[in-house]
């Protein structure tokens, strides 16, 4: 397999996020027109395998109120990647943002976990492994 660009893995983890692979409890709300929400968390999980650095989880507040977290990922010399930021509403705000750490076993939303990270990396061309 030939060397891969940052924004290859982007663009293979834009093109997998599905309903499918969002939160089960939010899935009979998702819609193409905003296709990173309720992805942030598998989506982290599959950049953490391919590119390693850390997790991170920030709590979202809608009209001042706390509604969730938000996971995102840092690399190497504290540069943070977020595919899945332009999911928020102008009424929405993210806070805070500690490392933690990834789960010996991922128990919520595994099953969208292992669905992206397979249609991540056929679309890179790399072969399939297990988690």
């Amino acid at each position: 397999m030939s060397p891969l660009l940052l924004t290859d893995v982007e663009q293979a983890i834009r093109a997998s996020w599905s309903a499918e692979t969002c939160t089960p409890e939010y899935r009979p709300h998702w819609r193409p027109d905003n296709p990173a929400r309720d992805q942030c968390g598998v989506t982290a999980l599959v950049l953490h395998d391919l590119l390693g650095g850390e997790l991170i989880r920030g709590e979202v507040h809608a009209d001042g109120r706390w509604t969730d977290y938000h996971w995102w990922n840092r690399l190497g010399a504290g540069v943070e990647i977020d595919l899945t930021r332009e999911q928020f509403g102008p009424h929405e705000t993210v806070t805070g943002g500690r490392v933690i750490a990834r789960p010996a076993e991922i128990r919520r939303c595994r099953e969208e976990y292992e669905l992206l990270r397979a249609r991540v990396l056929h679309g890179l061309g790399a072969p399939a492994t297990t988690p």
